[in-house]
């Protein structure tokens, strides 16, 4: 059984068209022709854009696309079974990564409380009272009398 986009480069090839004049006809950009092409799907925009792609070019080759949506629906729920059982897989490790979150959570903790400590306990050798601070140097220090 040919694949969606193999079926129709076929149909292409024996009609003698040439992915320009399709292009054209159906106002389907080329890249996304291509891309039909090659069965990459999930190049295109959406599950909507793909399936009417797929209508315009089966009907600009005058194939019946019918049988065409449904092989794509059929790989396509195939596809999001498979997605569903590996995000089933990976469901399965949830104590690492809990273990994983709590240890980080520990080491952003340990740094907040060692910078909280810091602020708190910082020494303040520049900070002098009010009246010091206002007062020229001469006037703090008064010549004392010796003897």
């Amino acid at each position: 059984m040919d694949s969606i986009g193999h079926t129709l480069r076929n149909e292409r090839q024996l009609k003698q068209l040439s992915l320009e004049e399709l292009a054209q006809t159906t106002r389907i950009p080329l890249k996304s022709l291509q891309q039909i092409e090659a069965d990459e799907f999930a190049q295109l925009p959406g599950d909507i854009f793909v399936r009417g792609f797929v209508r315009s070019y089966a009907k600009a080759l005058g194939v019946d696309s019918d049988p065409l949506l449904q092989r794509f629906e059929a790989d396509r729920r195939e596809k999001d079974q498979q997605a569903q059982l590996e995000v089933v897989g990976l469901v399965g490790e949830p104590e690492r990564a809990r273990r994983v979150g709590v240890a980080v959570a520990m080491i952003i903790l340990l740094f907040l409380f060692t910078l909280a400590l810091s602020i708190v306990l910082r020494p303040r050798r520049h900070d002098r009272p009010a009246e010091l601070s206002q007062a020229t140097p001469t006037q703090v220090l008064e010549p004392v009398a010796i003897g």
